[in-house]
């Protein structure tokens, strides 16, 4: 293994403070360059990897469990369910469960995944049937822990009331969340996911920590988006809303802070959700080496209560 990091509980599981989100494989990148940004995150010390039968059109999965190969222990795989493949592979009802996670299992090449997640509550189906596929799952030894995507604190707290008694729980919900989107915050501290979080001993994953890359420091106003970024492949009037006037004067005001601090302003977006108490691991996309070590290398920055504050007066939380 490389570089130490700091490890932090997901249920029973040791995740690094910083993971890898694996949204681009199988997408943005082909399976050798998945492979060498799989190399360098266990090399930077990360052992985190977040992917989902959908990523990359079921790529994904395949990519990193082949990119990890002997290396599987070394690995805590999170990977995903219940997002529509296509019209039989959809949802969250007890066969499609099965189905779904003997087809994840095969595709990563392992007997086990480490955290299961429902990648979106299923209006269709009861969440105590959900729960109790994933209950037989964990019987099975084929999950370890199970979490939650994309829920509200009321879905939240409807999944809790109908897990039974000594049955596996969420241990996580995975939701947006960054110095731009602070709707996890909304009626914080007594409600809001953040809060059930911190009640309920649940860990809060951030997914879109950058912003999709605004707060990567890449993109700069009145210029277009770099060529091969992710904004660049974003419709104009997107384009258009993502960097409005006052978000770049945001982004603007939050790189000053950071450099002053001798940081960037990605350091700074992934120090400021490792400093929050729910927050267990901040999963950030790369497409290179080089952009994995750059979100490693933001875990070594602890801010300080009085930095966050300053922080927040810069970027403004939900009234």
């Amino acid at each position: 293994m490389g570089t130490k990091m700091h490890l932090r509980a997901i249920g029973s599981l040791q995740v690094s403070a910083v993971g890898l989100g694996c949204n681009n494989f199988g997408g943005r990148i082909d399976e050798r360059q998945t492979a060498s940004v799989v190399a360098a995150a266990l090399d930077a010390g990360i052992n985190f990897f977040d992917t989902a039968d959908v990523y990359g059109g079921t790529k994904s999965e395949e990519y990193l469990g082949r990119a990890l190969g002997r290396r599987r222990e070394d690995a805590v795989i999170a990977t995903k369910f219940g997002s529509k493949l296509d019209e039989d592979r959809r949802g969250a009802a007890p066969a499609y469960v099965r189905r779904a996670l003997e087809d994840s299992l095969r595709r990563l090449g392992t007997d086990y995944i480490d955290l299961y997640q429902l990648h979106r509550p299923d209006p269709e189906t009861p969440i105590a049937d959900t729960l109790e596929a994933l209950a037989d799952a964990v019987a099975e030894g084929k999950v370890r822990e199970i979490g939650c995507s994309n829920f509200t604190e009321a879905q939240l707290r409807e999944a809790e009331a109908a897990t039974r008694e000594g049955a596996p729980r969420f241990v996580s919900v995975q939701n947006d969340y960054s110095l731009l989107e602070r709707s996890p915050e909304a009626g914080f501290p007594s409600a809001g996911v953040l809060a059930e979080c911190e009640r309920k001993g649940i860990a809060f994953i951030p997914y879109f920590p950058l912003k999709s890359g605004l707060l990567s420091g890449k993109y700069r106003r009145g210029e277009a988006a770099p060529e091969g970024s992710r904004l660049a492949a974003i419709p104009a009037d997107r384009q258009e809303e993502l960097f409005s006037d006052e978000t770049m004067d945001t982004v603007e005001a939050l790189t000053r802070y950071a450099e002053k601090h001798g940081h960037s302003v990605l350091e700074l977006a992934i120090a400021w959700l490792l400093a929050k108490p729910a927050v267990a691991s901040v999963i950030a996309g790369a497409t290179k080496p080089e952009q994995v070590w750059a979100n490693a290398k933001a875990a070594a920055w602890a801010l300080a209560t009085d930095e966050v504050a300053e922080v927040d007066a810069i970027a403004p939380p939900p009234a």
